[in-house]
């Protein structure tokens, strides 16, 4: 499984510290924990089901443009584990949903990750699995 970093603020605030809470209508960016790139969407057909918007990974060790700004939306005052959310890409407005399509190759079976303006099941996101870094600590390899 991959891990996923998360950016409070998108492009134009500062970070937040791990465990900071993350605000319901908070904007955020998704930074893959081993390649360094931003969960992205952008105007360009998704590959498999072309009546939906790609979602890729772009940018550097979270520098990257506006298609890198998530907007979350949960009907608590802060997103916790426990309860599922939805993530509004700002640029386009449509929702990080999974299409049901699934790839031949390179993976497999991987299910196809899309932007849609329409709310379902497939937008609805919980975080299964995350990765706690200790404070003052060089190892970041606990799991919780």
């Amino acid at each position: 499984s991959s891990g996923i970093n998360a950016e409070y603020g998108g492009s134009t605030k500062p970070t937040c510290a791990r465990g900071d809470e993350i605000k319901c209508g908070g904007v955020i960016r998704l930074q893959h924990a081993q390649t360094g790139k931003n969960l992205h969407s952008h105007l360009f057909t998704a590959p498999i089901t072309n009546h939906m918007q790609e979602v890729s990974a772009f940018g550097e060790e979270g520098k990257g443009d506006s298609g890198d700004d998530w907007q979350v939306v949960c009907s608590t005052d802060v997103w916790l584990q426990s309860s599922p959310v939805r993530l509004k890409h700002l640029a386009t407005s449509k929702y990080l949903t999974v299409s049901g399509a699934t790839f031949g190759h390179p993976i497999p079976g991987q299910y196809e990750i899309t932007a849609h303006s329409s709310l379902s099941d497939g937008s609805l996101w919980k975080p299964t699995e995350s990765i706690m870094f200790l404070s003052g600590s060089d190892d970041n390899s606990l799991h919780d």
